[in-house]
């Protein structure tokens, strides 16, 4: 089964879908409609990286175009630089999965989100050439995963350097690769407008990801007290047990050190959670108000507004309202978040995730930008991170439910029952509460979301609206 093309471009399990041969087709695909002769192209630390690149690059030149390997590179400085040299972009990368995930994420010149339009034209061109049995995997780099993808072996004693599945040595970049790495970190110093971040100390989880080097050598650059973990990649341990979606380690090691707060990255660092001095979570809607109402203060929340999604915490709508901010709610995914920030003309947006967009100050979410900004803002606050993130916004329990949905059993008028479940639950919260319930658009499940004034509350709601969707779905 073919991964499905999605808002960015396609992510599979290179032991299954996700084969060389795809992703040759996708790059061939980009190269006739992104209308550019170059790209740059840069990459994650799993360890199928090296094979999907050539894979990619190999299709680039098919449609006649040329590109520049970045090597191993966060996503925010592979846009930094196709905004810079006005060319396309991809990343392979699949973020926050394990390492046996891997995929494609491109950028239009400039290091802009794809249109409709383009998504859907680089869509139909793909379909195409598999349909035709065009594309082409890198000559003498795709054996192993058209044969069953990478295998997992121990790494060795090796200093932390990633293997292809042949046990070739791999690098992680040339010139440009550091010349883009550099840019990236310069230019997020410079957003501070000379500020710095010196009397912090901060613990960074680089999840064994694309943020291992440019995370750290920013913020020291800047004048914190870092200290690093999971920054030893090997192809295997991205995302393993650390980074955004895992950030127990990172809590214990905050406290252990005495640190002022840790920033959790996730594979490609396009987004940032952060963890207090006391250990707990601060999470992407409680930076989000943070930075919001800082930039309000100084004059610098341009429409005095700021975008989230459906999932985005009551306790942050409620904090906007009171302090004259308001709120615009686009779809999940960060594609909405940014559409919506340039129709209205606003600064800020972003999601519980982590992954915040500032757009005056880059085209796409920036996990290291984000984390620089939250310092600075808690520096010049004279507060703690808990502080200030508690006088941001007070987070309502929230609960998240996904009830299994056969495709085989799914009623016709499923959105219609939906609808009405949901309205009768939102009927019992009332104002002190929010009710959200949608098919979701990757897994075969119903999500319901449910946000309370205390946990119990949110919890029996989420029971009761399982019961009736199970119903709804028999």
């Amino acid at each position: 089964m073919t991964p499905a093309f999605g808002t960015d471009g396609v992510r599979g399990d290179t032991r299954g879908p996700l084969t060389a041969h795809l992703v040759g087709a996708v790059g061939e695909a980009a190269g006739r409609v992104l209308g550019a002769d170059r790209f740059a192209v840069g990459r994650d630390t799993r360890v199928s990286g090296p094979i999907l690149v050539a894979a990619l690059l190999t299709g680039i030149r098919r449609a006649g175009g040329s590109a520049v390997d970045l090597g191993v590179a966060p996503t925010p400085a592979v846009a930094r630089w196709c905004h810079d040299e006005q060319v396309a972009g991809a990343v392979v990368s699949a973020s926050h999965n394990p390492w046996h995930d891997n995929g494609v994420k491109l950028f239009a010149p400039g290091g802009r989100k794809l249109s409709d339009e383009a998504q859907h034209e680089v869509e139909r061109h793909l379909d195409g050439l598999l349909a035709g049995g065009g594309g082409a995997a890198a000559a003498g780099a795709g054996a192993d995963l058209e044969s069953g993808g990478p295998r997992r072996t121990p790494p060795g004693q090796d200093g932390g350097r990633m293997h292809d599945p042949s046990g070739h040595v791999v690098s992680a970049g040339g010139a440009a690769g550091d010349l883009a790495r550099r840019r990236h970190i310069e230019d997020v110093a410079a957003s501070l407008e000379g500020r710095d971040l010196s009397g912090l100390r901060v613990v960074v989880d680089a999840a064994n990801g694309a943020a291992y080097r440019s995370a750290p050598e920013c913020l020291r650059g800047l004048g914190a007290d870092v200290e690093v973990i999971h920054a030893a990649p090997d192809g295997y341990n991205i995302n393993d047990g650390c980074g955004s979606l895992h950030p127990e380690s990172l809590q214990a090691a905050v406290v252990a050190s005495g640190a002022d707060a840790g920033l959790a990255f996730d594979g490609d660092a396009d987004r940032v959670l952060a963890v207090d001095g006391r250990g707990a979570l601060v999470d992407g809607d409680q930076i989000l108000a943070v930075c919001a109402i800082d930039r309000a203060q100084r004059g610098r929340l341009a429409g005095d507004a700021v975008a989230v999604t459906v999932m985005a915490n009551l306790g942050l709508r409620q904090a906007m309202a009171a302090r004259g901010i308001g709120v615009v709610e686009t779809p999940v995914g960060d594609r909405f978040v940014l559409g919506a920030l340039e129709e209205r003309g606003l600064v800020l947006g972003g999601e519980q995730s982590g992954h915040l967009i500032f757009r005056d100050l880059a085209t796409t979410g920036d996990g290291l930008l984000t984390a620089v900004h939250l310092l600075d803002a808690v520096k010049r606050s004279g507060s703690s991170l808990r502080d200030l993130a508690a006088g941001a916004m007070t987070r309502l329990p929230q609960v998240l439910v996904g009830v299994p949905m056969p495709a085989s059993t799914r009623p016709p008028d499923l959105n219609e029952a939906l609808g009405a479940i949901s309205s009768e639950a939102a009927a019992r919260l009332g104002d002190s509460g929010r009710v959200l319930v949608r098919p979701s658009g990757t897994e075969p499940l119903v999500r319901v979301m449910v946000e309370a004034a205390d946990l119990e509350t949110a919890q029996a709601e989420a029971d009761h609206l399982s019961s009736r969707i199970k119903e709804a779905l028999s």
